[in-house]
This record gives C-alpha cells, structure tokens and sequence, in this order.
C-alpha cells in the first residue's frame, strides 16, 4: 500500500474516533495505529532475521523466483520470496543477484527499492538470457 494513502487513512480514523467517542476514541485510535505499526515492524524483523541466517544470493530456483517476480515489488516482498539476502552487484544502478544450485542466477535491478527489471541467466544455454517481460 503507498504511505500516502496508508498515514491518510490513519488521520481519517483517528479524526472520526475523535468526532464519535472524544478522548476515549483518540486513545483507541492511537492504540490500534500503534498496534498496526508494530505488527509491520515485528513482520520485517522476522524476514530479516530468516534471511540472514541463510546464505547470501542463494535460492532453490532461478527460474522459480523468474516466475514469481513483477515490476514494482519492493525488496522486502523480494527478501521473503527468496529467504535470503541477495548478492549485491552493483551499486548504480542497484542491482543485486541470486544464485541457485545449477549455477543459474537472476539479476535484479532496483530503483527507490523497488523492482524495475529483472533479467534470467542459464548456464545450459536452453532460455539463456530470458529478458524481464516488458
């Protein structure tokens, strides 16, 4: 969801709970954005935490991560997908890659942490180089 619309709806909440129950409702409305808020940062130190127990750029399929990705999926949804942290390639543009058991790999590039292209390598030669779709 864009922050935008997420802190806005947060402000019409907080307002309403304010307009219907006085100060009761603005310390209810507090409590549950606050709650909302923990519940996110609880959930990113859980992937967190997983991935970096697991070995950097490693997943268990290149062409099974190829398969799940879209444009403008921010790099925690990435992290969760793949279980780990990946390979950092480049710094400009920001790329980084993961690497599967066969040696094949996919590249990510990221712009404001979220995904712009991705591109497939097989070492096999059959879809080698297999382009983000447009």
């Amino acid at each position: 969801m864009n922050p935008w619309i997420g802190w806005g709806l947060a402000a019409l909440f907080t307002l309403l709970a304010w307009q219907q129950y006085g100060w009761q409702g603005l310390l209810f409305a507090f409590s549950a954005i606050t709650f909302w808020l923990l519940l996110q940062f609880n959930k990113a130190v859980r992937v967190m935490r997983q991935a970096g127990s697991a070995p950097i750029g490693y997943i268990d399929s290149a062409v099974m991560l190829n398969a799940k990705l879209r444009k403008g999926l921010p790099m925690l949804q990435i992290v969760m997908m793949t279980r780990s942290l990946g390979q950092k390639v480049s710094d400009e543009p920001e790329a980084y890659r993961w690497t599967d058991p066969g040696g094949s790999h996919v590249t990510l590039e990221l712009r404001g942490g979220k995904l712009v292209r991705w591109t497939l390598w097989r070492p096999d030669g059959a879809g080698a180089d297999a382009p983000s779709p447009p």
